[in-house]
C-alpha cells in the first residue's frame, strides 16, 4: 500500500462481518470523539452495538472496505423514502461511513462516496447529516458536491448539519 493511497475493495457486507464491523465502528467513532475533546467514547446510535450492525446489514445497503484482505471500515445507505415522507424511490440517505483510524486520510472515504453514487445510478438525490463540531466532515462532504441545507437539534448541545447532493442523470 502506498503511504498516501490505499488499494481498497468495496463489497457487500454479510452477517459474518458483524463483529468486525462493530469493532471498527466503535474504534473509529471513539477516536473521533477523543480528537474533538468530547470524552473517551461516543458516536451515533448503535455505533458500538453488534445487534444494531446486524440489523443494518439485513435492512440497508451495507458495504465493507477491505485492504490487504482485512476489513478496515464500512458504510451503509438507505432509501430516502424510509425517512422523508415526500421523497421518491430515487432519494437515498447516506446513513454512515466509518474507517479505522490507521486507514484514514488515504482516499478511502472519497473512493467510497464515488462507489456508492455509481452503485445507485438512478439516485437523483442524496441526503446525509454530520455533527456541527466535525469540521473535517463538512470539508469532506462539501468537496464532493454536498451542500448544507439546514441544521437539526438532536438533543441539548448536539446539532447535526444536514447536507444534500442533487444528481443530474442523463
Amino acid at each position: 500500500m502506498n503511504k498516501n493511497e490505499a488499494d481498497v475493495k468495496i463489497v457487500k457486507a454479510s452477517l459474518d462481518d458483524t463483529e468486525e464491523l462493530t469493532k471498527i465502528s466503535k474504534l473509529s467513532f471513539d477516536d473521533d470523539t477523543r480528537k474533538h475533546n468530547l470524552g473517551e467514547t461516543g458516536g451515533p446510535p448503535g455505533y458500538d452495538s453488534v445487534a444494531a450492525q446486524r440489523r443494518w446489514i439485513k435492512l440497508t445497503f451495507y458495504y465493507k472496505f477491505i485492504v490487504n484482505n482485512k476489513i478496515i471500515g464500512g458504510m451503509f445507505v438507505e432509501s430516502g423514502k424510509r425517512f422523508y415522507q415526500r421523497s421518491s424511490k430515487n432519494h437515498f440517505y447516506f446513513t454512515r461511513i466509518f474507517i479505522h483510524p490507521d486507514y484514514q486520510n488515504l482516499g478511502i472515504g472519497t473512493k467510497a462516496m464515488f462507489f456508492i453514487e455509481k452503485e445507485f445510478p438512478y439516485a437523483t438525490k442524496w441526503t446525509l447529516d454530520t455533527p456541527r463540531w466535525s469540521k473535517r466532515n463538512h470539508y469532506f462532504y462539501e468537496k464532493l458536491g454536498y451542500v448544507k441545507v439546514g441544521e437539526k437539534k438532536e438533543f441539548e448541545d448536539f446539532i447535526l448539519y444536514l447536507y444534500e447532493k442533487n444528481i443530474k442523470n442523463n
